[in-house]
């Protein structure tokens, strides 16, 4: 074989070498409400894919919504909002028809301190709360139910001025948790987790204060080829992960 045609068949099996390593690696953008979820979620997923690699990057929708738009690598999109996702579909950006709305969010009053009222969203409003955390509202949808809530509650201009924005929901209960923020209004699924449940207390803001938090999951063009990240979104809709979802607080959409 002559040195050209050798070197021809070593990129072909580089070529195969490399789709093969890839098509068991699914690349995951989440939502950070999610962060403790699917920590629990991916374990039990890959008992099932033991050769499977998950590489996850947690953040708000909005920007891995424009990071998708424009082409970031990844091949799945679990979003705390089906807003985001079914936009990346009706641009070609995702593939419509495995958009599956996998959970309602839930917020909640967050406090880490004992001196506080915490009878509800009303009492945010109080003197004592110098440093009052939300999601940042422009792009996280769990900031903008937060805003809801405090506009629903006739406070938001009250509070607007002690107002802490969170890049995200985790970055948001941080905030609480370490005490740089006296209160905030963060996701249920946060407080649950084995992580925060002792820390601080909370209290569940009714959903007729917002809009619902509709979380949806799609597989992006990026994965369109990606069997293992088809069987991801295939595997948040199994009994086993429907399970460990309930106990983060999510519920299934009507």
């Amino acid at each position: 074989m002559s040195a050209g045609m050798r070197s021809l068949a070593l990129l072909v099996v580089l070529f195969f070498f490399r789709a093969a390593a890839s098509a068991e690696t699914v690349t995951i953008a989440a939502a950070s409400d999610l962060v403790f979820c699917l920590e629990r979620i991916n374990t039990a997923f890959l008992r099932a894919h033991p050769g499977a690699k998950l590489k996850l990057s947690f953040g708000s929708s909005g920007n891995f919504f424009a990071q998708i738009k424009h082409g970031a690598p990844f091949d799945v999109f679990l979003s705390a909002d089906v807003a985001y996702p079914r936009q990346l579909a009706d641009g070609g950006a995702a593939v419509s028809e495995t958009l599956t709305r996998y959970a309602i969010g839930r917020i909640v009053v967050w406090t880490a301190r004992t001196d506080l009222d915490l009878s509800g969203v009303s009492a945010l409003a109080q003197p004592g709360i110098k440093r009052l955390a939300i999601a940042n509202p422009a792009h996280a949808p769990y900031g903008r139910a937060a805003r809801e809530a405090l506009q629903h509650a006739k406070i938001w201009e009250d509070v607007q001025p002690r107002l802490v924005l969170g890049e995200n929901i985790s970055q948001t209960a941080q905030f609480v948790q370490t005490g740089n923020a006296d209160a905030g209004i963060v996701a249920l699924s946060l407080v649950l987790s084995s992580k925060l449940k002792n820390v601080g207390r909370y209290v569940e803001i009714p959903e007729s204060m917002h809009a619902p938090l509709e979380q949806a999951a799609v597989l992006t063009t990026h994965g369109r080829e990606n069997p293992l990240a088809r069987a991801y979104l295939t595997f948040l809709g199994t009994a086993d992960a429907r399970a460990i979802f309930d106990e983060f607080g999510f519920r299934l959409p009507n």
